[in-house]
């Protein structure tokens, strides 16, 4: 399967907290930041270049605001590791600002093998203390509950 690209300068990482861990993404775009947020929360999980992209799955999200929206993503990405044990090597996001924000996401990865895949950390949750998403520029920070 042909891996999509992440619009050009769409970059993600991790930032200390005193417990979990904190995820960081920026872009060009709205849908680059949160594609963006999508992939690093993976990379928090497992190392992506071990991910083979074989198959894609499909998770949708609405919310009433942008980082309702960023939250909603997430935790429907976690369910997904969760409930499947499917891990991503990219998260490719297509959001509507109006009427109310709302998003499609395709997932591409693999269900995770114990052989191949190497556990980071375990993300339970993510939190709304100190979330942030501004628009100009697309900038995001969220803490993951680990």
């Amino acid at each position: 399967m042909r891996l999509p690209r992440l619009p050009a300068g769409t970059r993600w990482g991790t930032f200390p907290t005193t417990a979990d861990t904190g995820l960081w993404a920026r872009s060009p775009t709205l849908d680059g930041l949160l594609s963006g947020l999508g992939t690093g929360l993976f990379a928090v999980m497992t190392d992506l270049r071990r991910i083979r992209p074989t198959e894609r799955r499909e998770v949708r999200a609405r919310a009433r605001d942008i980082p309702g929206l960023a939250v909603g993503l997430l935790s429907e990405l976690i369910v997904l590791e969760q409930t499947e044990e499917f891990v991503a090597r990219r998260v490719m996001v297509r959001s509507r600002v109006r009427p109310s924000p709302s998003l499609v996401a395709e997932v591409y990865g693999e269900r995770w093998s114990q052989e191949r895949h190497d556990r980071r950390k375990e993300v339970k949750a993510v939190t709304l203390h100190r979330l942030e998403v501004t628009l100009d520029p697309p900038v995001a920070r969220v803490i993951l509950d680990i």
